[in-house]
Parts: structure tokens; sequence; C-alpha cells
């Protein structure tokens, strides 16, 4: 399995922000978003490839309870169907007694995963990159809301949604309303910032849309205290 890094640090977003996590960030990703911080996990030939034996030691090494599996798009193999070895992996850390995050962009099912939290990040319009090779792959793909409401129906889940304008609300509510029977609790909004001064611009304008739509503010913790440094 291709993993481009592996490290201990909080887990930056979602319902779970600021628990200690060990992170397993999987190379490889069939979305291109325009302000993607971790684009150095797009290409799956990233990284290193590891045993399922090595990574499972590796992560066990490491004294913490949470273990994140993400990306690039950690569900997604280099050919458009699920990743390889992904539901031993996951199976595995549940065998060390871990809980398991998976963050994912939502656009593929995969059954049989031991997952204690689906961490979607439904993509919008703005995350459309402007070459148009790309952007109609990464449209095609963001658009299939079919894969992420099997995700729903069949996992533990949380929404979250990364926001640059007021006006993302629309397109917020429309999502919602094709996914059908989503508990609104479990949706988080969150500044689309990838560095410090980006998340301190933005964070009022999503915490006033917060309170006039009822959902969680997302904090981006990697941001705030990092400054989306590698490895945090």
């Amino acid at each position: 399995m291709r993993v481009t890094e592996i490290f201990h640090s909080l887990q930056g977003e979602g319902m779970l922000a600021g628990v200690p996590s060990v992170f397993v960030r999987l190379a490889g990703c069939p979305l291109r978003c325009r302000w993607c911080d971790t684009a150095y996990a797009w290409d799956y030939s990233a990284g290193t490839e590891h045993t399922l034996d090595g990574l499972v030691a590796e992560v066990g090494r490491i004294a913490c309870r949470h273990v994140v599996v993400t990306g690039g798009e950690p569900l997604v193999g280099p050919n458009l169907t699920a990743r390889p070895g992904l539901v031993d992996l996951t199976c595995r850390l549940k065998d060390l007694g871990k809980h398991v995050t998976i963050e994912t962009a939502g656009v593929l099912f995969v059954p049989g995963l031991a997952c204690d939290l689906m961490s979607l990040s439904l993509k919008l319009s703005h995350s459309t990159p402007l070459p148009a090779d790309l952007a109609a792959e990464h449209e095609r793909i963001r658009r299939d809301l079919e894969q992420a409401k099997a995700l729903i129906e069949t996992y533990p889940y949380q929404l979250k949604f990364v926001i640059e304008s007021h006006d993302d609300s629309t397109e917020v509510m429309e999502i919602l309303g094709r996914l059908g029977s989503v508990d609104r609790e479990r949706v988080l909004l969150m500044p689309q910032a990838r560095r410090r001064e980006e998340m301190v611009e933005r964070a009022p304008m999503v915490a006033e849309l917060c309170l006039e739509t009822g959902f969680r503010f997302g904090p981006r913790l990697q941001t705030t205290v990092w400054d989306n440094r590698r490895g945090r």
C-alpha cells in the first residue's frame, strides 16, 4: 500500500477536532481541488510502499487510540475502484483496539470497512480546477452523490463542507436535499483556508452562516495552530 506519510498530531477538523490521532496519509486522488492543501498526495506513486504488516506495526508503535486514514483519497485506488488492502487495513487497526476515522470526499462506496467515523468532505463547485481537461473529470466525480449517500447509510458519519463565500450555503442545502435523510447535527461548515491568515479572514463569515443555518462550525486546527505545516 502506497503511503505518503504517517504522523502523530491532533485531529484538526470535524466532531473529533482536538483529539490526538495518528494520521495515515495514503497516496493518490482522482480529484483536483484547486485549493487542496495536500496536493503532494495526489499522485498514486507518491510516498513509499508499505506491506500491510509493516504499516500496522508502524501505527501500533505510537501510543494513541485514534487513527485517521486519509489522503489523497483513501477509498479510491489508481484504477478508480476500491483501494486494494484498505478493508484489511481497517480491520487490522480495529483488532489493535483503534478508533478508525476515514477522511474521504465520498466519491466511492466501499463495503466492509471497519470504520468508527466516515468523515465525508463533499466538494462544492468552487473546488473545481480551472484547466478544462481537469475540470471535466473533477466535476463528473464530485457530483455523483449516490456514492456518498451509500456511505452515509452504511457507516457512522459526519459531513464537512468547505465554505468560501456566504453564497455557498445555497449549494450546501441543494446537496443535502439530494442526499435525503441527513442528521443536521452531523453537518459542519469550515472556512476555506490553506493559511492561517485566510482562516482568520473567513472564520467570522462562516460562523455567522452557522448561526443562520444551525449547522456546526468546523475548526481547522492544522491551519490555525500550525499554519498547515506538513506533518501537523
